[in-house]
């Protein structure tokens, strides 16, 4: 096995079991590894410090699958990292309250650029690393063997993998194709994903808890859901029996699916409305009509995809916020979401209170919001909290 010698002091992060090792951690290579390639990883004196997969074209040069250098990384290893994840989830399937949960989250789980999500009787995947995609194979037949799925599909159409010198690619991976559209259910809410060609897997999973807590506050409400895709959070609030839902957002087929979704859980669709449109420039529309709300969520795409982005990123979060946060009633509830990993909560959190400072409102935080609990998050890897979110209250 070809080895990766880091840097003097350049260990610490590997030692404290984060994953990641970054090109200039690096000191010297013993060999030529190739794409994906397992490497044994050593402390400048010599101390064996674990096993990752080689990438030669990323800035995240390994990515570590195990800190036992014992560890054999093989068919067995990989099928077992895959056996693991999946029983984790088996409390979803033994509750029976969704149809819907993340299978396997990537580095949180050990896999490192490894997305498993299950929809109904299938399995949509993204493999993001040169180390994911070596094993891939392996991994699509386990997830086969132990979910019990009619098919996997794979959704590797993101920009992440160029930067790992991959094509992005989609297409069925083993057994049946997927329908157009498969129905699931989240509780008495019930969506249909396009898993060929929504966002990310198809759906928003990691906003399922959040979707819940939205019910709590919908109840005869006036409810904006920005930015609001398929209607996931306006959908939670229909079935809360909300007194209005606006949906927004910028895509006309992401609306389409939206009214069918509303269709599916509700016969009163006239209460519930769709505007195509730039989410800023609405937002500033109804300000000026002097509209309000009881209830806004305002879940935008990534702003930051850089650290050089970020204060521009800031900036729009903040101008959202303000926004929202004008347009809400008295006593109105504010569920507002960064998913920017570049974003950490305290910033968030900040560009979150400068926007209620300028609105000239005072706002109570009643809860931090993440990810849902299927989307775990490595202790040892805070990156891997991507989902931040505030659930407020404005005075």
């Amino acid at each position: 096995m070809k080895t990766v010698t880091l840097k003097k002091s350049r260990d610490f992060s590997v030692i404290r079991r984060h994953p990641w090792i970054f090109s200039g951690a690096i000191a010297h290579i013993d060999g030529e590894p190739e794409s994906g390639e397992s490497v044994r990883v050593v402390s400048q004196d010599g101390d064996d410090l674990g096993k990752g997969a080689y990438s030669p074209e990323s800035q995240i040069r390994v990515r570590m699958w195990s800190f036992d250098s014992g560890v054999e990384v093989d068919e067995d290893f990989i099928f077992s990292r895959v056996a693991s994840s999946v029983g984790a989830r088996a409390y979803f399937l033994a509750e029976g309250d969704t149809n819907a949960f993340r299978l396997i989250n990537s580095e949180a789980d050990g896999l490192p650029g490894v997305i498993a999500d299950k929809y109904g009787d299938w399995v949509v995947c993204q493999f993001t690393s040169a180390g994911a995609e070596r094993w891939k194979s392996v991994i699509v037949d386990a997830l086969q063997r132990l979910s019990g799925c009619s098919g996997v599909y794979e959704r590797s159409d993101v920009d992440v993998r160029v930067r790992e010198g991959l094509p992005e690619v989609t297409g069925l991976l083993a057994g049946d194709e997927p329908p157009e559209q498969i129905e699931i259910n989240e509780g008495d809410c019930r969506y249909m994903v396009n898993v060929r060609e929504g966002h990310k897997t198809g759906f928003y999973l990691d906003q399922r808890d959040n979707r819940a807590i939205i019910k709590t506050y919908a109840n005869n409400a006036d409810v904006l859901n920005a930015f609001s895709y398929t209607g996931g959070f306006g959908i939670a609030a229909v079935t809360a029996r909300a007194a209005t839902v606006t949906h927004v957002d910028l895509s006309e087929s992401a609306l389409e699916l939206a009214k069918s979704n509303t269709a599916l859980n509700t016969c009163e669709m006239e209460n519930s409305s769709f505007i195509k449109g730039d989410v800023f420039e609405v937002l500033r529309k109804f300000r000026d009509q002097a509209r309000s709300f009881d209830v806004i969520v305002l879940d935008p795409p990534k702003f930051a995809d850089s650290k050089g982005r970020l204060m521009k990123a800031a900036r729009g979060y903040k101008d959202i916020n303000l926004l929202g946060i004008k347009l809400l009633k008295p006593g109105g509830i504010l569920a507002t979401f960064s998913c920017s990993g570049l974003m950490t909560p305290d910033l968030f959190h900040k560009v979150v209170s400068d926007a209620a400072v300028d609105a000239g409102r005072d706002v109570q935080v009643l809860q931090r919001l993440q990810q849902a609990c299927d989307h775990p998050e490595g202790l040892c890897f805070p990156e891997g909290l991507y989902l931040k979110g505030l659930l407020c209250r404005v005075i």
